[in-house]
């Protein structure tokens, strides 16, 4: 490949991930001069997770192909990487010794990305419609996955008394999987999907998606970097470099390539999900860890995640980028 070849690569690259991170910029700018207010943020984020993001992932569910078993493969690697991920994070954290309260919350930073949000857009951004077909089941499971995962780490390390079977009802009640399984249930049923979804889809994801991603870069704390130990990075290294390594890898061994295996590594290469935050705080953890965990990967996933997509590309293993 000549240097002009790479470097049009490279863009190419960029061009997936630069309007992705282009809309966080936006809301940490505009949530600095005040046009977007926590109770604004709030009530934004609300809408899209309730409605607007239900309907962008039933859609593409409802046009998934169920039977062709490259879908059960990188789904397979998606899970069976998140578990790897999880204990080898347990166990580098137990080597390291970090203080025990600490523990659950470094390992939670590791393995749980932005899957419905910044994955989702990034997917669509990389494929189009076929990026998000592929990404609609893969955050059903992983999602769930790791509302499961982080309720059993923070409990064994918080001493936190959340119940499984809470956490389990979460995942019934999340308006994303209800979305998400209704759109798997009409593919499966064989009746025509309705004309009118995938056109709806794409005027979702064009109004909805760059919402959440204003209101993920609204939320960001940046003043409390400041205050970002040793731990918060050695998560973040985790986080943006460690696991998507060990997906990807995973995934190659399983024989998943292509699109498959693009659409896997951006759900996992994505920033610490917001929602950890919340979990750590309801269970009286370190909430500033877990913030600036947040904030970190969120930052620093726009040079790691562009970095990571140009290698694979230069290798021909995650199919043709911007279709």
């Amino acid at each position: 490949m000549t240097l002009t070849d790479a470097t049009a690569l490279f863009y190419t690259c960029l061009m997936v991930s630069l309007p992705t991170f282009g809309w966080v910029v936006v809301g940490a700018f505009v949530a600095k001069t005040g046009w977007l207010s926590p109770q604004l943020n709030d009530q934004i984020s609300r809408l899209s997770f309730k409605f607007g993001l239900p309907l962008m992932l039933f859609a593409g569910a409802a046009g998934v192909d169920y039977s062709d078993a490259i879908t059960a493969t990188y789904l397979l690697a998606g899970v069976l990487a998140t578990l790897l991920v999880t204990l080898a994070s347990w166990a580098y954290s137990a080597w390291r010794r970090h203080p025990a309260r600490e523990r659950g919350i470094f390992v939670q930073g590791a393995f749980r990305s932005n899957l419905a949000i910044m994955g989702l857009a990034l997917c669509i951004s990389a494929y189009g419609e076929q990026g998000a077909q592929l990404a609609a089941l893969a955050v059903a499971v992983m999602t769930s996955l790791y509302n499961v995962l982080a309720v059993l780490v923070l409990n064994r390390t918080l001493g936190a008394s959340a119940a499984m079977s809470d956490a389990l009802l979460g995942v019934v009640r999340n308006p994303l999987i209800i979305g998400i399984a209704a759109g798997a249930a009409l593919s499966l049923s064989g009746l025509p999907v309705p004309a009118i979804v995938q056109p709806a889809s794409i005027w979702l994801s064009a109004l909805f998606l760059p919402l959440m991603l204003i209101c993920i870069g609204g939320a960001m704390k940046l003043s409390e970097l400041r205050y970002s130990g040793p731990l918060a990075w050695e998560s973040t290294f985790w986080r943006l470099v460690v696991a998507p390594v060990i997906t990807v890898a995973l995934a190659l061994v399983l024989g998943v390539r292509g699109e498959p295996l693009g659409v896997l590594f951006l759900l996992v290469a994505t920033p610490t999900a917001a929602s950890g935050y919340i979990m750590v705080v309801a269970a009286r953890g370190n909430g500033v860890l877990a913030a600036n965990i947040i904030v970190l990967t969120t930052v620093l996933s726009a040079i790691s995640l562009t970095i990571g997509l140009f290698l694979l590309s230069l290798f021909s293993v995650v199919g043709e980028l911007g279709v």
